[in-house]
């Protein structure tokens, strides 16, 4: 489900889909050795603005492309990375494999999504059955059947179901039913009175009208839908939670029985919606988001059957409409793509195939690329260094003056019992029942959603599989999971200049180190700290250290809170908050770590007139390198529980002595946060 991984699942960024691991045979690199000191702008001094100082002479070289919203270190190793990616599906799509093998099936995936000349043939014609299933729609009992086709499609209108692990039992995988049937980005944007908001929505009302008319209504008919669609979705997003609530683990579990279920929504047939999308629910399961379902069953009837049509018709379109024929695809990016991001044109059509491919058959395509990308010495480092972060954060926790011994025995319990995952997994995903062939792109991309719904679904009442990933390989990115109390290191970001063969340990500590820091931070962030070392939602603290935590924590959220963007619009501090104690808990523990490695050894030489100290924080510095459209920073700061890169390393450093004293900066300076507006927790 993915209110669940969104929300639960904390990462490192927002995160690109494809990525490559450094080693032999690399995608090329541009990356410098180390740090880059042209990235720099000495006009501005490190102490006044050190994202300006770090990277301003790199944001002046690299304005964002045409067809990205942002650009940064993750975009910019994102898209290298593509040129690899590319090599491997265009030698598949052009073997003679075996059908049925993972060659044949990324090849002719790949190869489908190329095929304009197909794709613009048929038109809407791919989604000839699903739509007839919606037009039959004739009764509350024939809609619940729409609702569940369109479920066992991963098109979540108005909710989907899936497994996740039990909040409370993390070892096993139960149903769970929650919140959805959202067009745009999030439920604030239906409620919102700016004049931003009001904008977009009218925008929206175009884009929506647009695809009608595209599948062939009139002009009345297609405003007329459209109005509808945004009705409904507007009552729904009234009734769900603000991102901001989606944060506490407690707003999205709530355990039911079917008399409890009943009892909710009187006017829903679970029983049968299960049988429909053979979902096997042997009892309780997780309803989420409760007052969500019990506006939807009030709507049942107080929504007419014609409406609720319109409502499920436009959703189909929407989730598959960058898979139809050419006029579909760019109304869904000139809404999606430049209304709402920004984004002056659409990347091409090669990079569209690539991306998609690698989403649908994440670990078919992973199972390539790692034997000829990846080799072991880079995993083999990666382990070494995680190893020493973790020494890091158990002397850290060790040494905290404000945490008491009861607690402290928990903390370190977690943190030795946490996981590690680096490049890929050990067993990989079988993808031997998807059917994929050269035919209708659109019919190919639903199977491979109906075909994780499938897995996903049959995993509910069994045991958890620890080993399963929650990212693929090539992924540019890195996750901690509460419920397995694991952390995840893909492939895809082992590389310049998060993990850098060729640098000093000081830029590789302050890049991937703060990494791993992040992601081992996590594991005590505002959510993090409410799992225990098996991933269930326990209250392992005495309540006098939560407390003192919680205020701790607090100091950061203050902190975002008080950062805006250029129109105005303030970082929301409280959805922020878990990104921004695991960057700063992640630096620290990243510098503990290094100056653990100094031990013993001479003091390394300056390089190119910085320090080791500066060299560090520069390391840091050039992961959060950045330039963004004005649309997507307004998005960003929104809906994305990620800060902008320039909060995320100026708000970091700021709460750092170390940093103060590396670069000499004085307490009147502006990167100094002194007295109690200094945030520290680990």
């Amino acid at each position: 489900m993915r209110f669940v991984s969104l929300s639960l699942a904390a990462t490192l960024a927002l995160a690109p889909t494809v990525g490559l691991a450094a080693g032999g045979g690399q995608p090329k690199s541009d990356a410098a050795s180390g740090f880059d000191v042209s990235n720099l702008d000495r006009s501005v001094q490190a102490c006044e603005d050190f994202n300006k100082f770090a990277n301003g002479g790199w944001m002046a070289k690299n304005p964002v492309p045409a067809e990205y919203p942002s650009w940064g270190t993750f975009a910019a190793l994102r898209d290298r990375n593509i040129d690899a990616v590319h090599t491997i599906l265009e030698a598949a799509s052009k073997s003679k494999a075996r059908k049925g093998s993972e060659e044949q099936k990324i090849g002719d995936y790949y190869y489908s999504a190329l095929d304009t000349k197909t794709r613009d043939a048929e038109g809407i014609k791919p989604l000839a059955p699903w739509l007839k299933r919606i037009d039959e729609v004739k009764d509350a009992a024939s809609l619940q059947d729409a609702w569940a086709a369109l479920a066992a499609y991963n098109v979540d209108a108005p909710f989907g179901i899936g497994s996740a692990p039990d909040f409370k039992n993390s070892k096993m995988a139960i149903g769970i039913v929650g919140q959805g049937g959202l067009g745009l980005p999030d439920r604030d944007y239906y409620l919102k009175d700016d004049e931003k908001s009001k904008m977009i929505r009218e925008e929206y009302l175009k884009h929506v009208g647009n695809i009608f008319r595209l599948a062939g209504d009139d002009e009345a008919k297609a405003a007329a839908d459209a109005r509808t669609v945004m009705d409904i979705e507007t009552r729904l997003a009234k009734a769900s939670l603000t991102n901001v609530e989606l944060r506490d683990p407690s707003n999205s579990y709530h355990i039911m029985t079917a008399d409890e279920r009943k009892a909710l929504t009187p006017n829903f047939d679970w029983d049968r919606y299960f049988a429909k999308t053979d979902v096997k629910i042997s009892g309780t399961m997780n309803v989420a988001h409760p007052k969500f379902f019990a506006e939807l069953n009030a709507m049942m009837t107080e929504v007419p059957l014609d409406a609720w049509k319109t409502y499920l018709r436009w959703h189909l379109m929407h989730a598959t409409a960058s898979t139809l024929s050419t006029p579909f695809g760019d109304e869904n990016f000139n809404f999606y793509g430049r209304v709402l991001s920004g984004t002056k044109e659409q990347s091409p059509l090669w990079k569209r195939a690539v991306n998609a491919t690698s989403s649908s058959l994440g670990e078919a395509v992973g199972s390539v690329y790692v034997k000829q990308y990846f080799p072991p010495e880079s995993k083999r480092r990666m382990q070494e260094l995680v190893s020493n972060l973790k020494a890091a954060l158990r002397d850290d926790i060790q040494q905290l003056d404000w945490m008491s011994e009861a607690t402290r025995k928990q903390a370190v319990a977690k943190l030795d019992a946490f996981k590690d995952k680096i490049g890929y997994p050990d067993k990989w995903k079988d993808y031997s029942r998807l059917e994929i062939t050269r035919g209708a792109y659109a019919v190919n991309a639903l199977n491979a959603r109906h075909w994780a719904f499938v897995r996903d679904a049959e995993k509910i009442d069994k045991p958890v599989d620890r080993g399963e990933w929650g990212m693929t390989p090539q992924t540019v990115n890195a996750q901690y999971n509460p419920f397995n109390n694991d952390i995840t290191f893909p492939a895809g970001i082992l590389q310049p200049p998060f993990f850098n063969p060729t640098a000093d340990d000081a830029v590789n500590y302050g890049a991937i180190g703060a990494v791993i820091g992040h992601e081992m931070t996590h594991g005590f962030d505002d959510q993090g700290a409410r799992f225990d070392a098996e991933g269930n939602l326990k209250m392992w603290w005495t309540p006098e250290d939560f407390a003192k935590f919680t205020e701790r924590a607090k100091c950061v959220e203050d902190e975002y809170s008080s950062f805006a963007i250029d129109d105005g619009t303030h970082v929301k501090g409280a959805l922020v908050k878990g990104e921004s104690i695991a960057d700063l808990g992640g630096l620290k523990i990243a510098w503990l770590a290094y100056q653990k490695s100094l031990e013993g050894k001479p003091r390394p030489a300056d390089v190119d007139g910085f320090t080791p100290e500066q060299r560090f924080f520069l390391g840091f510095a050039q992961v959060w390198a950045s330039n963004s459209t004005p649309q997507f920073e307004l998005l960003q700061t929104n809906t994305n529980e990620h800060p902008l890169g320039r909060f995320r390393l100026n708000g970091t450093v700021a709460n750092m002595p170390e940093f103060f004293k590396a670069f000499g900066c004085g307490d009147n300076t502006k990167m100094v946060r002194s007295g109690p507006a200094r945030c520290q927790i680990w």
